[in-house]
């Protein structure tokens, strides 16, 4: 039954859902009132449950609608992602890679190697994404990106893994901060301060909540920015203290007055690992990008 919902179904049951009546998504969709109205029922036919709750002033999503809706729109979203990428292909694009990665990948070790990348091969595409390590596993096994980084602390499931680089987290302070002179720290020593940290839904920002949840606390954070820089600038002016990794931390150190500690928590050191489903059965150019990654893995 559900192979009689096509695109065309799905768009129109959008347009009604969006404008709250069947009359206007009729309209939006340049069709007739009846016909609008009989391709929503036999939706719902198809699928066995009411998908609105019709009113006098318009329209109302069941539950049934409102779980329709979210795959809707993902469907959407996907067609509208494979029209842009064949058009890519129809201007002479040779390939296209999805490629997800945790806040540290992205920020300090993957520009400087897609860059060289890129720059060898000038018909290749990469989509690049932020997401939590997790959240790129079940990417991946789902068919959704092609390579993902992820911290070795979370289950890789049924991927293939492998190395990419380490990553230390540090703590990042002002100079003239009480605790500046440590050689090391404790995540628990510092959890009381006041942070410095980055946007909502970070991936870093999402693992250092989950620590801090474990412990019972919530970090306290008096400014959010969009990038390591932004944060060591605040630090430097004694807004809080941050964690942020240890690279971003020695290249903010040479012209700002902070100093980074070392976290002596087991977590604060780890190995992002490259993960794909499996690499005999990845494309050409996915499997270059795989080798040149590769390749910088210390």
């Amino acid at each position: 039954m559900l192979a009689r919902l096509d695109f065309s179904d799905l768009r129109l049951f959008l347009l009604v859902a969006e404008a709250g009546s069947i009359t206007a998504g009729a309209a939006r969709a340049h069709l007739a009132l009846a016909s609008a109205s009989e391709r929503i029922r036999t939706m719902e036919d198809a699928l066995g449950v009411a998908l609105l709750l019709r009113e006098r002033r318009g329209v109302q999503l069941t539950d049934a609608g409102r779980a329709l809706l979210h795959h809707a729109r993902t469907v959407q979203q996907q067609m509208a992602r494979m029209h842009d990428e064949l058009n890519e292909y129809a201007q002479g694009m040779k390939g296209h890679i999805r490629l997800l990665g945790n806040t540290a990948a992205i920020s300090e070790f993957l520009p400087d190697a897609l860059g060289s990348f890129l720059t060898q091969n000038p018909f290749l595409n990469i989509d690049l994404e932020e997401r939590l390590s997790h959240e790129i596993v079940q990417a991946i096994v789902d068919g959704n990106a092609d390579i993902g980084i992820i911290a070795d602390s979370v289950d890789s499931g049924p991927l293939q893994t492998l190395p990419f680089r380490v990553d230390h987290l540090v703590v990042v302070l002002a100079r003239g901060h009480t605790l500046a002179r440590r050689k090391q720290l404790q995540f628990s020593e510092i959890i009381e301060q006041h942070f410095v940290g980055l946007s909502d839904g970070s991936a870093l920002q999402e693992h250092l909540a989950g620590h801090a949840l474990r412990a019972g606390k919530r970090l306290q954070y008096r400014v959010r920015l969009r990038s390591f820089d932004g944060i060591c600038r605040m630090v430097e002016k004694q807004v809080g203290i941050a964690i942020i990794p240890a690279t971003a931390a020695a290249r903010c150190q040479q012209n700002m007055a902070i100093k980074s500690i070392p976290l002596r928590d087991a977590w604060a050191k780890r190995a992002l690992l490259i993960c794909v489903r499996q690499q005999e059965e990845l494309p050409g150019h996915t499997r270059q990008l795989l080798q040149h990654l590769q390749n910088g893995a210390i």
